[in-house]
């Protein structure tokens, strides 16, 4: 059975509450309720995201992957996988990460306010190049709004999404290390994890908390 864990236990501000997918209700081999596998530039195919068993997760042993990168994983390919709810403008996203393979790109990372597949906001974190960066995807198209150089040894890690009208603050283990702001997608949109080209990456405790 597919099963969608909330936790929200009293209303935001919005009107919603506080919601988390921890996995481990999800059959194996199956995605959450509500969550959709799409790509972003794909000709041939799409990606193959499910749920997954590791017992070196955060909170074993399930977590949502991707096993199979769309279009051969070639380098223009997003791999999104994603849900329109709970509609997200203002708050906080949480998940855990861990790169797994990829020869052109590694890593990942959140995706928010999404309107579809091809328009979103995205941080994503990869070891290849020892950058985490955040993007607006607009009609499919990326630009980078904001960098910085950082290395992190193999294994899980935390990535933490702050997002206030058109301010955002970027966290990888605790750490601050993107702030900006940028209007281009000022409306409530859904949230979602994302990988490039052929990076395989397990992701965990992904949680989101409006405000």
């Amino acid at each position: 059975m597919i099963f969608l864990a909330l936790t929200g236990i009293a209303s935001t501000s919005q009107g919603q509450t506080p919601s988390s997918w921890h996995f481990e209700d999800v059959a194996l081999g199956q995605l959450p309720a509500g969550w959709k596998s799409q790509t972003t530039h794909a000709q041939h195919g799409a990606p193959s995201w499910e749920v997954r068993k590791d017992p070196s997760a955060p909170s074993p042993d399930h977590v949502l992957a991707l096993i199979r990168a769309a279009d051969g994983g070639r380098g223009g390919i997003f791999n999104i996988c994603w849900t329109p709810t709970p509609v997200f403008r203002n708050g906080e996203i949480r998940v855990s990460f861990k790169a797994i393979t990829g020869r052109e790109d590694q890593g990942g990372g959140i995706m928010w306010r999404v309107r579809d597949r091809n328009n979103y906001y995205v941080a994503r974190f990869n070891p290849l190049e020892d950058n985490f960066r955040l993007y607006t995807v607009h009609e499919g198209h990326r630009r980078m709004l904001a960098s910085a150089r950082v290395s992190l040894l193999p294994g899980w890690h935390r990535m933490h999404i702050v997002q206030q009208g058109d301010h955002y603050t970027a966290y990888l283990d605790g750490r601050k290390l993107l702030t900006g702001n940028n209007d281009l997608f000022p409306d409530p949109g859904g949230v979602g994890v994302w990988t490039k080209a052929d990076a395989l990456t397990a992701f965990d405790d992904f949680s989101v908390t409006p405000r």
